[in-house]
C-alpha cells in the first residue's frame, strides 16, 4: 500500500460530503477530471474501491467509508498541527524588525503618500530609520532583487515570484498647458485628448517604466497624438525640464492633480475629459522579508487595506 497525501484524503472527504463528483469539483476549484483522476489513483494505492458512483451521485464502500472515517481524524490532526506551527512562527517573526527601512520612490507621488506613510510607520515603530531614494522603476526592481532596497513604489506591476505586491496609488492624470494653448483647446469640462494632437509630449524615458511608457504612448497614439522617442537613458526627465518645454506652448505634460509644485506662471493643469489615462503605482518588497515594521509600512501604503 503506497502513500497517501492530506490533499488526496481532502479530496475524497469533500466528494462523500458533497455526494458527487461535479458538486466537489465546484467546491475545490479543480476541473471534474482532474478530480477523478485524484480518487482513482488513490483507489488503486490502497488497493479498494472506494466510491460507488452512479447518476444519482457517490456513496461510499465498506472500504470507502472506514477511509472516511479515519480521514477525517488526520486532517483535523493535520489542520492542529499545521495551526499550531504557523502560530509559533508568527510569534517568532513578529519580534522581528528591520530597524532600517530603504524605500525606492519616482520623482512625481501624491505629495501626501510617503509622510502620511511614514507618519504612521514611526507612531508603531518610533525607532525604525527610513531613507527615501529616489530612482527610476527598473532600476529599483533591480535594487529590490540585489537586497539593496527594502521597499518600493515603481508604476509597472512585477510579476516576479520573489517580489510581492500590493496598489499604492491610482491616479486619473491630467495635462499641464501653456495658459494661452489651453484657451484653443479646453472645453468647460477640461480637456479632451485628442485635441492635443499636434503638440510635443514632454514624457519619460521606456527605461524607466517600460509597461506604463507603452500604456501611455498607445493611448495618445490611438487618439492621434504623434509620440517623438523619449529619452533613451536612465536620467529622469525632470519637473524643470518638463515645464520649460510645456511652457513654449508647442508641448504638454501629464500629470496628477496633486502635482508636487507650484507651476509658473503662464501654465495651467486641467483634467482630461474621461479619465483616459491612468497612472498606478505599486509598492512592492521581496516576498521573503518578515520583518514587522516593513510589514506596517506595506499596510500603510496598501489602498486596498481596511
Amino acid at each position: 500500500m503506497g502513500s497517501m497525501e492530506i490533499r488526496e484524503l481532502r479530496a475524497f472527504v469533500v466528494v462523500v460530503e458533497e455526494g458527487g463528483l461535479s458538486a466537489a469539483a465546484r467546491k475545490l476549484h479543480v476541473s471534474q477530471s482532474a478530480l477523478s483522476q485524484t480518487i482513482n489513483s488513490l483507489e488503486r494505492r490502497l488497493g479498494a474501491r472506494l466510491l460507488v458512483r452512479s447518476h444519482a451521485g457517490s456513496r461510499t464502500t465498506e472500504a470507502g467509508a472506514t477511509l472516511l472515517r479515519e480521514a477525517r481524524g488526520l486532517i483535523e490532526h493535520h489542520d492542529r498541527v499545521t495551526a499550531a506551527m504557523a502560530a509559533v512562527t508568527t510569534a517568532a517573526e513578529s519580534q522581528v524588525t528591520a530597524g532600517r527601512i530603504r524605500v525606492g520612490a519616482p520623482l512625481e507621488l501624491p505629495l501626501d503618500l510617503l509622510p502620511r506613510a511614514l507618519g504612521e510607520l514611526a507612531k508603531a515603530y518610533p525607532d525604525t530609520r527610513v531613507t527615501v531614494v529616489h530612482a527610476s522603476g527598473t532600476t529599483q526592481l533591480a535594487a529590490l532583487r540585489a537586497g539593496e532596497l527594502d521597499v518600493g513604489l515603481v508604476r509597472d506591476r512585477p510579476t516576479d515570484p520573489q517580489l510581492d505586491v500590493v496598489l499604492a496609488v491610482r491616479e486619473a492624470m491630467g495635462v499641464i498647458l501653456s495658459a494661452s494653448r489651453a484657451e484653443e483647446i479646453r472645453g468647460d469640462a477640461g480637456v479632451h485628448l485628442h485635441r492635443l494632437a499636434g503638440l510635443h509630449w514632454m514624457g519619460f524615458a521606456r527605461s524607466d517604466s517600460p509597461a506604463w511608457h507603452d500604456q501611455v504612448t498607445a493611448t495618445l497614439r490611438a487618439q492621434g497624438i504623434v509620440v517623438d522617442d523619449q529619452p533613451t537613458d536612465d536620467r529622469p526627465v525632470t519637473p524643470e525640464v518638463k515645464l520649460a518645454g510645456i511652457g513654449t506652448g508647442r508641448a504638454f505634460g501629464l500629470a496628477s492633480p496633486g502635482w508636487g509644485q507650484p507651476l509658473p506662471a503662464g501654465l495651467e493643469w486641467y483634467p482630461l475629459v474621461d479619465n483616459p489615462v491612468v497612472r498606478q503605482t505599486w509598492a512592492v518588497w521581496p516576498a521573503a522579508t518578515r520583518h514587522r515594521d516593513v510589514a506596517a509600512l506595506i499596510s500603510a501604503l496598501d489602498i486596498t487595506a481596511p
